[in-house]
Parts: C-alpha cells; structure tokens; sequence
C-alpha cells in the first residue's frame, strides 16, 4: 500500500470560521474532509445535516465523506446527495438492509461505505464486502471528538484488511478515532489507508505541520 488519505473531521473545526478552516485544510493538503453526522438517537450528541454539506461543497473541491451515525440512514440519501456529499457511510448496526442501503447510496452518485463499532464484529459486514467502497472501523465509541484509541481496534483493522483482500474488494478501509501522531503509525501497520483526525489536527498550533507529520508517520512505517 502506498496510499495514505488524511481526512480531518470538521467536527472539530470553529463553526464561526467555517470557510477560513476548510481553506486552510485544503492549503494544509487535506485528502478529504470528513462529516460527522449525528441524530441524537442512534449517538447521544446532535450535529449537522444536509445545510452544513451544502456550505462545505461551496467551500471546496475536496470530496467530502459523510459518516451518518443516525437511525433510518436511507432518509438522508437524497437530500445529502444533493446537497454534494462525495460519498456516504453508514452504521451496519442500524442498517438491517444493507445491500439496498448501499446500492441506493450508488444510484445517487455517491460511494458507499459501511462503518462499525468497536464492539461489533467484522462479521456483520461479511455478506457486503464486494459492495463497498469504504469499511470504516470505528476505534472509538462514536458521538464526541478526542476520545482516546482503542487499542484492541489494531488486531480487528488487520483482520478487516485481511478480509478486503481475500475478498479482492477495493474498497478503502478507514478509521476512525483517537487518529493522531503516536496512534496513526500503527493503525497504517495494522492496514488501514485513510485516517479521520479531528481533534489532532485542530487543536495543533500548525495544522498544515500536523496533517504532513501524519502523513511521515506512515511512510516512516511503511
């Protein structure tokens, strides 16, 4: 593997400066900016939705990967899609009909990714890995930025790229969570290609400095 995409979430960013921060990502060589979606129900803490998209899509060229940590995912699609998501993730554990959830994520032009929690199995993706785009694991319990990795998330990234692999998928595998200097080298070992940092990259005095250290991280591990 060669590739490494940063993709800092905007959960963490000022609100007041929206613009000035998705600009400074893109001059800081952000790969994607990542979008935290949450209902309330389905992670206890309420977000954004189709308006911020829509901001962010104005904003920039970068793709813009919505992760949906909501209940009933298929009810956003078509409103995200147009607001100009570049792709869409959602939770298998509120995703009892997954190949129709992603095969319509497809038709709205949007790639289509499937993300678990850390206490949900690889198993429960088994059926779909041909299907995917992206498998997101989740290294953290979603619904707030800065919480510490998991570190038993290492031993199930590995097995998800051993997965992936013996699936012949080429679907990105993604993680996110407690992403930052001292965890990103491992996690790229481990076989994950695209890392969702929030916190790291926002609280640093140089977040263009931060989001290259990184990225040398993984090609210093590599």
């Amino acid at each position: 593997m060669s590739t490494v995409r940063i993709a800092p979430s905007v959960l963490s960013a000022d609100f007041a400066r929206l613009g000035d921060e998705v600009a400074m990502l893109e001059q800081a060589g952000a790969d994607w900016i990542h979008v935290d979606v949450m209902d309330g129900r389905f992670v206890p803490n309420l977000t954004f939705g189709a308006k911020v998209i829509e901001t962010l899509r104005r904003r920039t060229a970068l793709p813009l990967d919505v992760h949906l940590m909501v209940v009933e995912p298929e009810r956003y699609f078509d409103d995200f899609a147009a607001a100009g998501a570049t792709g869409m993730t959602i939770h298998v554990e509120v995703a009892p009909h997954l190949n129709r959830q992603l095969a319509r994520i497809r038709e709205l032009g949007c790639s289509a990714g499937v993300a678990l929690n850390p206490s949900t199995s690889l198993s429960a993706v088994e059926e779909v890995l041909r299907d995917l785009d992206l498998l997101l694991v989740m290294s953290v319990n979603p619904g707030f930025g800065g919480q510490s990795f998991i570190e038993g998330s290492l031993d199930k990234i590995a097995r998800a790229r051993q997965r992936l692999d013996a699936a012949r998928s080429g679907a990105t595998l993604q993680v996110d969570g407690g992403i930052n200097r001292d965890t990103i080298g491992s996690v790229w070992r481990a076989g994950a290609d695209t890392f969702v940092a929030g916190h790291a990259v926002f609280s640093a005095s140089d977040p263009s400095a931060e989001i290259a250290m990184l990225r040398s991280r993984c090609a210093h591990e590599a």
